[in-house]
């Protein structure tokens, strides 16, 4: 279903795995990293990043937390990367976006913590730490989302954004009730 939605350049948001997933389905190899990329880091974009609705985020500490490479899908725009993570923002035109980083996150880091009790234990990476990092990080990230993703919805190619005959599906006709 994936790759048909990519196929037909339907709108596609894909964070973390969803990126990964993205990836994969275009093509691309999708391996684990050297190491895990957990806490809160900025990104580098790239001249193409910059120009993206990812731009916001030039200036801000963002939360990475993953453990696997994305190769670059033929055909997509490499939009920003970290020293561990080559490709850690693809798009592919306007309509499709793959973020390995978390713009999405929220103040509320003790979820993540309890849910990646051992996996923060197995690689060594203090909570308290996260926890810093978060009350520090977590407004400038937020107001710097918001843009981005209003940007990012507002730049969608709208012949893409609704599949065909929406409207009948939303509202419909007399016609599409039979009495029987």
């Amino acid at each position: 279903m994936l790759e048909r939605r990519l196929a037909r350049d339907r709108p596609t948001l894909g964070i973390c795995l969803g990126a990964q997933l993205m990836a994969a389905a275009l093509g691309a190899d999708v391996y684990p990293g050297p190491a895990k990329e957990i806490g809160w880091a900025p990104l580098t974009l790239s001249e193409a990043g910059h120009l993206s609705p990812l731009h916001p985020l030039s200036a801000v500490s963002v939360l990475h937390w993953h453990g696997d490479i994305v190769e670059l899908p033929t055909g997509c725009t490499a939009l920003a990367s970290t020293p561990s993570c080559p490709i850690q923002a693809f798009s592919r035109g306007s309509n499709q976006l793959g973020l390995q980083c978390h713009p999405e996150f929220t103040a509320t880091i003790e979820p993540w913590l309890i849910g990646h009790a051992t996996e923060l234990a197995n690689t060594g990476i203090d909570p308290n730490t996260l926890r810093r990092d978060t009350t520090r990080h977590h407004s400038a990230l937020s107001r710097a989302a918001e843009k981005l993703w209003g940007e990012w919805l507002a730049n969608l190619d709208q012949d893409r954004a609704a599949p065909p005959h929406a409207d009948s599906l939303l509202s419909p006709s007399p016609d599409s009730f039979s009495s029987s």
